[in-house]
């Protein structure tokens, strides 16, 4: 059980760090590269979620029970909702990027939107995680 709480725990991290912190990049940059990055930051966000729900199951099983879990849920809530923002608001916009080509500014726009929006879900979450072991 710990090798797999391990392992687990390391890929939950790492994934979440590539995605928290290229989503933060991407949201003060306006979104440059940000079609490059998409999907290794919808894989990332995937893993995170994937990893966070089987640590869930390992370290959390009575469910809601305390004021930390609690507080790890909200976070939890923040990481879909930053995945979701992400994937309808940059994802529909940067398949109409390239097929309209870089002038369509409207939906580099929209690209830029959508990361600032997940990142806003993203630091409640990191926040949430660091808080949760004091709440």
């Amino acid at each position: 059980m710990h090798i797999t709480m391990l392992v687990t725990l390391v890929l939950h991290i790492l994934s979440g760090v590539f995605w928290a912190g290229s989503t933060f990049t991407l949201a003060r940059t306006g979104a440059a590269t940000a079609d490059q990055l998409f999907r290794p930051q919808m894989g990332a966000a995937a893993v995170a979620i994937i990893t966070g729900g089987v640590l869930w199951h390992l370290l959390h099983p009575s469910g809601f029970s305390s004021t930390m879990e609690q507080v790890l849920a909200l976070g939890a809530l923040g990481a879909v909702l930053a995945a979701g923002a992400q994937g309808a608001l940059c994802g529909r916009a940067l398949r109409r990027l390239a097929r309209n080509g870089e002038k369509d500014t409207q939906s580099r726009v929209q690209v830029a939107l959508g990361h600032q929006v997940a990142a806003a879900f993203l630091a409640l979450t990191v926040i949430c995680m660091a808080a949760a072991r004091y709440a």
